[in-house]
C-alpha cells in the first residue's frame, strides 16, 4: 500500500470511528434521558407498560388460561421480541410491554382479545351481513353489530374453532411467479361449522369475511364446501401479506373472554443504576482490553483497538435503527461479540507472528497471517452464527431477543476484524511502522503433554457435574425445588405498596427491600409505577401468615396504611410454552452446528466431542447454579445461551489448528496423533487464555459495578467463561483423541 493510500484510509477509518461514535454517544445520550430518539430497552432496563385484563368467564379452566396465555404471548411477540405475560390471582392476566409509555399504544397493537369472526355475508332474513365501503381503511362496513350476528347465527365460526394458519407457497408456480396463499386447519368443531357455511356459500355464490379487532382483514369467496377442516385463502399476496394475515388469523382465537382492568407505566425492574453501571463497566471494561491488546501485540493491538471502536459503536447504532429491544441477556450478546471481535484479532496476530518467525518480512507475514486465519475465524463465527439463526426462528422473548444481538455482533464483529483491521494495519506498515519488533515473533514451544493427563480432566469434570445432581437431589428433598428457581420459573406473590412518597429502585433495594427480606429471607425485585408513590415487591411465593408479616413490617418501618397494601399470586413470566421453545431451539441448534462441524471438517468426531464439550460446558454452570444456588430466572436463559456461543466458538479455532496440522502428513501411529493433538493445543494455548481474559474482563466489570441482579447473571457467566476456556483445551480435544484411537474409520490403533 502506498503512503497517499494509506493517509486516506487512516483519515476514512478516523472519520467513520467519529461519526459512529457521535451517533452511539447521542443513543446513549437519548437513552439515559428517555427521548424519542433513545434505545428501546427491556422492562428490565427501563420499564414500560403493563395491562392488567380480567378473566370474565366464571371459574376458567386451567387449560383454558394458560392456552389464553399462551396466546396473549403471541401477540405480543409481534409487538417486541421481548414481553411479560404471567397470570395474576385467579382471575386476571398482566402484559407488560417494554420501552413503551403510552398505554393506548400498547392496547392498539395487542388488540381486543378474542375478536376474530368468520361471518356469513347474508343473514337469515338475507340482509347483507357487511358491504362495501369505499371510504374505510379496509374497504367494507358491517351493516350491524357482532353481538347481533352472534345471536342471529351469522357468526359462522370464531378463532376458537382455528387450530392453525400458515403462509403457503404454491409450488407448482415457477421462481418467477411464485403464489402465496394461507391455508387454515380447523379444530373438529370448526371443521363441521366450516362444512356446512361454505356448502351454503358455494350454492348461493357468496363470501365469508374474516372481521379482526373491529377490522375486516379479508373477504373471500367461497367456490365449494370445505368439509374436511383444511382450508386456503388465495389472492394476490406477497410473503408478508400472507405472513400477516395468518399471524392475526392465527393470534386471534382467544378461548376467554377478557377485559382491560387496568394500565399502568412501570419503572425498570433492574432500575437506571443499572443501565448507569453496566454503562460504565463496558466502557471501562473495553478500555482496558484495549491497553491489554496493546501490550500484548504492540501496532497490531492499535490496530485491533481502532476495529474495536469501530465495533462497538457500530453495534449500538445498528440496534438503535432496527429498533432491536436491549435486555440483560441482549447486553450478554453484545458482550460475548465482542469476545468474539477480540478472539478473531488474536488468531490473525499469532498466525502473522509465526509467519514472521517463519523468515518472512511483516508485510507478507500481515497477508499470510490473515489468510491461514480465515479458515478458523469463519468456521467460529459461521457456527456460533447457525445457533442465532435456529434461535431466532425457533425461540421467543428472551432467546430471541439474544439471537437478535449475538447476530449483529457475530457480523459487526468479522466486518471489523477482517476487513477495518487489516487495512488500518496495513496502512500503518505502509506510514513507516515496519519494525519487525512493532509485530512481535512467535516463540517455539515445546508441546505440552496434555493427552497423558486426559483420565485426570475427565475426573475432574465428571465429580463436579456429579456434585451438582447430587446437590440437586439434596436441595429437591429439602425443599422441593432442585434449583433456586426465581419468580420467573416459579411465580410467586405481588406485594404493591402506596409509600408516603416516591421511591427509586435504587432506593426501594437500599430501604425497602431489606425489610422484606429480613422478614421472609428471600429475594425481592422491585419496580415502580410512574406517576405515584405505589410499588410493586415481587417475591417467591408467600403464605398468608408471611404476607401478614410482611405487612407489619412495612406499616411499622414506613408508617403505610395496611389498607393500601395488596397482594396477589402471579405465575411464572416464562410460560411453559416458552420454555419449551428455548429448549427446542437450543437442541435443534446444537444439531445444526454439529451438521456444520461435521460437514465442514470431513469427521463426526470433532464435531460430537465439540458439542460434547458444549454440553459439558452446560452442565458445569448447571452445577454452579445448584451448589451457589443462584437464582434461576431470565439472567439463567442468557447465561446458557451465551456458554453455547462461546464454548463451540473456542473449540472450533483448536479443531481448526488440529486438521492444518494433520493436512498433508500421514498418521499412522497412537504416538502421531498424540504428537499432532498436542503441538495444536500447544499453539492456540496463548490465544485461548488472551481472549478468556479479555472476555472475563467486561463480565468481571459487570460483577463488580453491576446491581444484584446483574451479579446474579455476570457471576455463572465467568464460571462458563472460565469452563469454556478449560474444555477447549482439556476436554473437546483429548475426547478426540480418544475417539479417533478407537470410534470410527481411519482409526489409529498401533502404538509404534
Amino acid at each position: 500500500m502506498k503512503k497517499s493510500r494509506a493517509v486516506v484510509v487512516i483519515v476514512l477509518v478516523l472519520a467513520c470511528l467519529l461519526g459512529l461514535g457521535y451517533s452511539a454517544t447521542k443513543v446513549v445520550s437519548a437513552t439515559a434521558k428517555k427521548s424519542d430518539d433513545s434505545m428501546k430497552l427491556g422492562l428490565d432496563l427501563s420499564g414500560g407498560v403493563s395491562i392488567t385484563y380480567q378473566i370474565v368467564n366464571d371459574n376458567p379452566s386451567e387449560k383454558d388460561v394458560n392456552d389464553t396465555i399462551s396466546k396473549m404471548e403471541q401477540r405480543a411477540a409481534t409487538y417486541t421480541t421481548e414481553y411479560s405475560v404471567y397470570r395474576v390471582g385467579s382471575d386476571r392476566i398482566t402484559v407488560e410491554i417494554p420501552g413503551v409509555y403510552d398505554a393506548n399504544e400498547v392496547l392498539t397493537k395487542l388488540g381486543s382479545p378474542g375478536s376474530l369472526y368468520f361471518i356469513s355475508q347474508k343473514n337469515k332474513d338475507g340482509k347483507e351481513n357487511y358491504s362495501a365501503d369505499s371510504s374505510s381503511a379496509d374497504g367494507y362496513k358491517l351493516n350491524f353489530d357482532i353481538e347481533t350476528l352472534v345471536e342471529d347465527g351469522s357468526v359462522v365460526m370464531t378463532g376458537n374453532d382455528v387450530k392453525t394458519a400458515n403462509e403457503e407457497i404454491n409450488n407448482n408456480t415457477t421462481l418467477t411467479s411464485q403464489k402465496y396463499y394461507v391455508s387454515l386447519t380447523l379444530t373438529e368443531e370448526g371443521a363441521q361449522k366450516f362444512a356446512t357455511a361454505t356448502e351454503s356459500a358455494a350454492a348461493k355464490n357468496e363470501t365469508i369475511a374474516i372481521y379482526y379487532d373491529g377490522t375486516f382483514i379479508s373477504v373471500p369467496s367461497v367456490n365449494e364446501k370445505i368439509g374436511d377442516g383444511h382450508a386456503q385463502i388465495t389472492g394476490s399476496f406477497t410473503l408478508d401479506s400472507a405472513k400477516e394475515l395468518a399471524t392475526k388469523i392465527r393470534i386471534g382465537a382467544i378461548n376467554l373472554k377478557l377485559e382491560e382492568l387496568e394500565s399502568k407505566v412501570v419503572g425498570a425492574s433492574l432500575g437506571t443504576e443499572a443501565l448507569k453501571n453496566s454503562t460504565i463497566a463496558a466502557i471501562i471494561g473495553l478500555l482496558l482490553v484495549m491497553v491489554f491488546m496493546i501490550a500484548m501485540y504492540g501496532i497490531s493491538g492499535v490496530a485491533a483497538d481502532i476495529a474495536l471502536a469501530i465495533y462497538t459503536t457500530l453495534v449500538v447504532t445498528i440496534i438503535h435503527a432496527f429498533e432491536i429491544t436491549l435486555t440483560l441477556p441482549g447486553i450478554a450478546g453484545v458482550i460475548l461479540g465482542i469476545g468474539m471481535a477480540v478472539d478473531a484479532n488474536v488468531i490473525i496476530f499469532a498466525r502473522i507472528r509465526e509467519e514472521i518467525a517463519s523468515g518472512k518480512n511483516v508485510s507478507a507475514s500481515i497477508n499470510e497471517g490473515y489468510k491461514k486465519a480465515l479458515s478458523a475465524i469463519l468456521d467460529g463465527n459461521i457456527t456460533t452464527f447457525i445457533a442465532a439463526l435456529v434461535l431466532i426462528l425457533l425461540g421467543s422473548g428472551t432467546v430471541k431477543g439474544f439471537a437478535y444481538t449475538l447476530m449483529i455482533s457475530i457480523l459487526v464483529s468479522m466486518f471489523t476484524a477482517l476487513f477495518v483491521a487489516k487495512y488500518v494495519m496495513k496502512a500503518l506498515y505502509a506510514l513507516g511502522l515496519k519494525s519487525e519488533k512493532l509485530y512481535g515473533r512467535a516463540k517455539e514451544h515445546k508441546p505440552i503433554n496434555f493427552m497423558k493427563h486426559k483420565a485426570v480432566y475427565f475426573a475432574i469434570s465428571l465429580i463436579i457435574i456429579v456434585a451438582g445432581f447430587v446437590g440437586m437431589g439434596v436441595y429437591s428433598a429439602k425443599t422441593g425445588n432442585s434449583l433456586n428457581f426465581g419468580i420467573e420459573f416459579a411465580g410467586g406473590t405481588s406485594t404493591t405498596v402506596t409509600m408516603d412518597k416516591e421511591y427509586t429502585v435504587a432506593e426501594i433495594d437500599e430501604k425497602v427491600s431489606p425489610v422484606v427480606q429480613k422478614v421472609v429471607n428471600t429475594p425481592v425485585q422491585a419496580t415502580t409505577i410512574d406517576g405515584t408513590t405505589q410499588i410493586v415487591l415481587k417475591t417467591r411465593t408467600l403464605t398468608q401468615e408471611e404476607r401478614e408479616a410482611v405487612n407489619k413490617a412495612l406499616v411499622e418501618e414506613f408508617k403505610v396504611d395496611e389498607k393500601e397494601i395488596e397482594s396477589q399470586s402471579i405465575s411464572s413470566t416464562i410460560s411453559g410454552e416458552m420454555r419449551q421453545k428455548a429448549i427446542t431451539a437450543v437442541l435443534a441448534a446444537c444439531v445444526c452446528m454439529l451438521i456444520y462441524i461435521w460437514v465442514r471438517f470431513k469427521d463426526i468426531r470433532f464435531a460430537t466431542s465439540a458439542i460434547a464439550a458444549l454440553v459439558h460446558d452446560v452442565l458445569v454452570v448447571l452445577a454452579a447454579y445448584a451448589l451457589i444456588r443462584i437464582s434461576v430466572g431470565n439472567s439463567f436463559i442468557a447465561c446458557m445461551l451465551t456458554i453455547v456461543g462461546y464454548s463451540i466458538n473456542d473449540t472450533i479455532v483448536v479443531f481448526d489448528r488440529i486438521r492444518e496440522n494433520m493436512h498433508g502428513i500421514e498418521v499412522r501411529t497412537r504416538e502421531d496423533l498424540e504428537a499432532v493433538a498436542n503441538k495444536s493445543l500447544t499453539q492456540t494455548l496463548s490465544r485461548t487464555i488472551n481472549t478468556s481474559i479479555t472476555t472475563f474482563i467486561m463480565v468481571l466489570l459487570l460483577f463488580i459495578l453491576g446491581v444484584p441482579a446483574i451479579r446474579e447473571f455476570s457471576l455463572p457467566l465467568m464460571v462458563g467463561l472460565i469452563c469454556g476456556s478449560y474444555s477447549s483445551i482439556f476436554i473437546a480435544t483429548e475426547l478426540w483423541f480418544v475417539m479417533k484411537l478407537h470410534l470410527g474409520k481411519n482409526r489409529v490403533l498401533k502404538k509404534s
